[in-house]
């Protein structure tokens, strides 16, 4: 697993954070732990963002991606 350092972050969010991890029987690290992974998933909004930016980046004419998985099952 990654480590992350966060630096300058402000007295009163850590504070905050510190406070919910004691009302949630938790340490400050699990705390915090369990608020990044809550943010972590994609929205479906930024699913389709990331979608457009593919699209740009794939030259017109790029073969779709349910054809080429359709020749690499026949050809097994």
């Amino acid at each position: 697993m990654g480590s992350v350092v966060i630096r300058n972050l402000d007295d009163a969010i850590i504070n905050q954070f510190r406070t919910k991890a004691e009302l949630n029987n938790r340490s400050l690290e699990a705390e915090l732990r369990e608020a990044l992974a809550a943010q972590a998933p994609l929205t479906p909004e930024q699913k389709l963002a990331l979608i457009e930016k593919v699209r740009v980046i794939l030259p017109p004419g790029s073969p779709d991606s349910v054809e080429l998985i359709r020749e690499d099952r026949a050809s097994r």
